[in-house]
C-alpha cells in the first residue's frame, strides 16, 4: 500500500452526533441464580476517560439480553445485569467486583473495561472460581494458559501491533515516534511496539508519554511534531487520545497516525472529525457501520427491536459488548437448565466456533481466535488462530 493510498483509504471515520449519557443497572440485591433468573455482573467505565466507550459497550450487552428475554430467556432464565460504574480506575473496579461477590449478588461477570482494571480483579476470578466473558482488553500479560474461567474474546494487542508495525514499514515510512498512555495498557503496548519496530531495524524518533487525563497533550504534540517523524504509532485510547491528535494534526497535518483498535472509540469521532484523515486503526471486528456484514446487520436488528438509543446502532463499543453478550448466551445454552458455574465455565469452553455469518469467534485449546472471511480495513488484527 502507498502512502498516498495510506492518507486517502485507511480510515475515513464518518462524524457522528453527540452521543447522551445513557446507563441503568439492575437490582443487585437478589440471589444470583434461581429458576427464573441469571445476575450477570458488570464493572465498566461509564464515566471518566473512557466513560462513553463504557456505556456503549454496556447498551450494546443490554440489547442483546433484553432480545434473549423477551424469547424466553435461556432454558427458561431471564438474564440481568448489575452494572457497576469504576470510571477506568483499577481500584474501583476491584471495589465494585468485591463487593459483589461478597453480596454474593452476581453468577457471573462480562465486560470489564481495561488492562489494569482487569489484572486487578484476575486474582478474584480465579479464586472463587467465576466465569468471565470478553475483558475489554488485549493486553497479553492478561493470558495465561493456566487460566480456566476468563474467557477473551479480543485478539492480543501484541498480535495487533506486529501486523500494524508490519504495515507501516512496508509503506517505507521511516523515522517512527511512539505515543503511548502513561498506564499499564500504554506501557504494555509501547513494549510491543518497540519490539516490532526493533525486530525490523527501523530508525525512531522518540517514545513520549501521554497523561491518561490527556493534559499534556498540546505540549506532547509540539515535542513529537518537532522530531519530525515518518509516521506516529499510538498506543493511546480515549479523551486523552483526541487531546493529543487535534494539536498534532495543526502543526503535522501530513504526517501519517496509526494506532489499535482502541485508539479511536465512537464518541470521540465528532471532536476529532476532519483530524481522522490520514489515521488508520487496526479493527478486530467489523465496521459497525458496513451493511454487506451478517453480524452488523444480526446487531443493528436487536438494537432497534429493542429499543436501544439510536446513537449507538453504529458504534463499534456497541458492536462489541453485544458480541460479548452473544458469547456468554451461547455459553449459558451448553451449560445446560441445571446450571452451576462450572457448567458455565465448561459451556463457554465448548464454543470452538460461534458464528455470525462473516465472523466468527471460538476458544480453541491454547487461546481464544476471531476469525472472519473479510478485511474491514485497510489494516487489519489477525489472531494466532483463525478459521480454517
Amino acid at each position: 500500500m502507498s502512502r498516498r493510498h495510506f492518507l486517502l483509504r485507511a480510515t475515513q471515520m464518518a462524524a457522528a452526533t453527540s452521543l447522551p449519557v445513557w446507563a441503568s443497572t439492575a437490582n443487585a440485591a437478589e440471589e444470583p441464580l434461581s429458576a427464573k433468573h441469571i445476575n450477570l455482573g458488570c464493572s465498566i467505565a461509564l464515566t471518566g476517560p473512557l466513560g462513553q466507550a463504557g456505556i456503549e459497550q454496556l447498551a450494546g450487552m443490554k440489547a442483546a439480553f433484553a432480545e434473549l428475554n423477551q424469547a424466553g430467556g435461556v432454558h427458561g432464565r431471564e438474564i440481568r445485569m448489575d452494572a457497576k460504574d469504576d470510571a477506568y480506575v483499577a481500584s474501583r473496579t476491584l471495589q465494585n467486583v468485591t463487593q459483589m461477590l461478597e453480596a454474593q449478588s452476581i453468577f457471573a461477570l462480562i465486560s470489564p473495561l481495561g488492562t489494569a482494571n482487569t489484572a486487578a480483579i484476575l486474582p478474584l476470578i480465579e479464586g472463587k472460581g467465576i466465569p468471565t466473558v470478553g475483558p475489554i482488553t488485549g493486553a497479553p500479560s492478561l493470558r495465561s494458559a493456566e487460566q480456566r474461567n476468563v474467557f477473551f474474546v479480543r485478539p492480543s494487542y501484541r498480535d495487533e501491533t506486529q501486523r500494524l508495525v508490519k504495515q507501516v514499514v512496508e509503506m517505507g515510512l521511516k523515522r517512527i515516534a511512539v505515543v503511548y498512555l502513561d498506564n499499564p495498557f500504554g506501557k504494555e503496548v509501547l513494549k510491543d511496539m518497540s519490539r516490532a519496530l526493533d525486530e525490523i531495524k527501523v530508525e525512531r524518533a522518540g517514545e513520549f508519554a501521554l497523561a491518561v487525563d490527556g493534559k499534556n497533550g498540546a505540549e506532547l504534540a509540539d515535542k513529537v511534531a518537532a522530531e519530525r517523524p515518518g509516521a506516529v504509532l499510538l498506543a493511546t485510547t480515549g479523551t486523552a487520545n483526541t487531546a493529543f491528535v487535534l494539536p498534532f494534526r495543526a502543526k503535522a497535518a501530513g504526517v501519517p497516525l496509526a494506532g489499535i483498535s482502541v485508539t479511536v472509540i465512537s464518541s470521540e469521532l465528532p471532536k476529532l472529525a476532519a483530524a481522522t484523515r490520514g489515521m488508520a486503526l487496526v479493527q478486530v471486528f467489523p465496521d459497525a457501520n458496513s451493511q454487506k456484514s451478517v453480524v452488523v446487520r444480526k446487531f443493528q436488528s436487536t438494537m432497534k427491536a429493542t429499543g436501544a438509543n439510536a446513537a449507538f446502532i453504529n458504534s463499534g463499543s456497541s458492536l462489541e459488548g453485544w458480541v460479548n453478550a452473544q458469547i456468554m448466551i451461547e455459553g449459558l445454552k451448553n451449560a445446560g437448565k441445571d446450571l452451576n458455574r462450572d457448567k458455565l465455565r465448561n459451556g463457554l469452553a465448548g464454543i470452538r466456533s460461534l458464528s455470525f455469518g462473516d465472523f466468527n469467534v471460538g476458544f480453541g485449546a491454547k487461546a481464544p481466535y476471531v476469525g472472519s472471511d473479510s478485511i474491514y480495513l485497510a489494516i487489519y488484527a489477525e489472531n494466532a488462530r483463525r478459521l480454517s
